[in-house]
């Protein structure tokens, strides 16, 4: 986690700020807390230093701090996300930060922060991935924020990009003697004009990233799973503003969440341009 974070600062030209979030507010103790903000006590004192070193050894041209605060997880996150260029969380048993988990503070910060957020699972990102980034894409609801960021990233890794559109709603399959297929050679088509035509409005900004656009009449989420095998990076979307905001590709984001081989960076569905730290 923190050494995705440290390559994700280098490629934005940002800092690399590591943020400890030790036990309850009103915890004297200073332990170390689970998501819940709740856990046995744990030394967290040369935890975010050892990072650090860790950050700077192998990443030499970014700045590093460091910091150590009381409270819970997912608050705090939040707060900070307000001024940051990214959030970088990681899984249970990753990082420097083993009880920060794909559960209720990974949820809550991908779903509610200010700024991008990234999910990392070490444990299944490939050690040598393809120079590819993947954006999820709903046609119903374009963020041109999400695919934005995409393209940034992209830019920013010299990759390529793969922009994926999946549907399938087994109500459009016809049951009755007298009814008529929709003709999903067409529809495909159409759809698949749109993702160009996104793509074409970006040319101008990113002339470097080389685009492919796929649509296909599958679940989202295994389209998205299978496409992020080998992916440098997999970016969805939210919809909306405020607390009530939901991942734009529904109830697929959170299987994509726990499931996607690669990071997965979740970027809030807003006007305007995220905060740098």
């Amino acid at each position: 986690m923190v050494r995705h974070a440290a390559r994700q600062a280098g490629l934005h030209h940002t800092p690399l700020h590591l943020l400890h979030v030790t036990g309850h507010p009103d915890d004297p103790t200073g332990t170390t807390a689970d998501e819940d903000g709740h856990g046995p006590p744990t030394p967290d004192a040369p935890v975010t230093e050892r990072l650090a070193e860790l950050a700077r050894s192998e990443f030499p041209g970014i700045t590093v701090t460091t910091e150590t605060v009381p409270g819970r997880p997912a608050p705090v996150l939040l707060e900070r996300s307000a001024e940051a260029a990214f959030l970088v969380l990681g899984h249970r048993g990753s990082g420097g930060f083993p009880r920060l988990s794909l559960g209720s503070v990974s949820q809550q910060v991908a779903t509610h922060a200010d700024c991008p957020v990234i999910v990392v699972r070490p444990g299944e990102t490939p050690a040598d991935p393809d120079n590819r980034v993947v954006v999820g894409v709903d046609l119903g609801d374009i963020g041109a924020q999400a695919l934005d960021v995409a393209y940034e990233e992209a830019a920013a890794r010299g990759a390529s990009l793969q922009l994926l559109h999946a549907t399938f709603h087994p109500g459009e399959v016809p049951t009755g003697p007298s009814l008529v297929a929709p003709d999903y050679e067409a529809l495909d088509a159409a759809a698949l004009e749109i993702l160009r035509t996104e793509a074409a409005k970006r040319l101008d900004r990113f002339p470097d990233v080389t685009v492919h656009a796929r649509v296909e009449r599958v679940r989202p989420a295994a389209m998205l799973t299978e496409a992020s095998r080998d992916a440098a990076l997999l970016v969805v979307g939210t919809h909306g503003r405020g607390g009530l905001r939901r991942l734009m590709l529904g109830s697929v984001s959170g299987e994509v969440l726990h499931r996607a081989a690669a990071p997965v960076l979740v970027v809030p569905g807003r006007d305007g341009d995220h905060r740098a730290a």
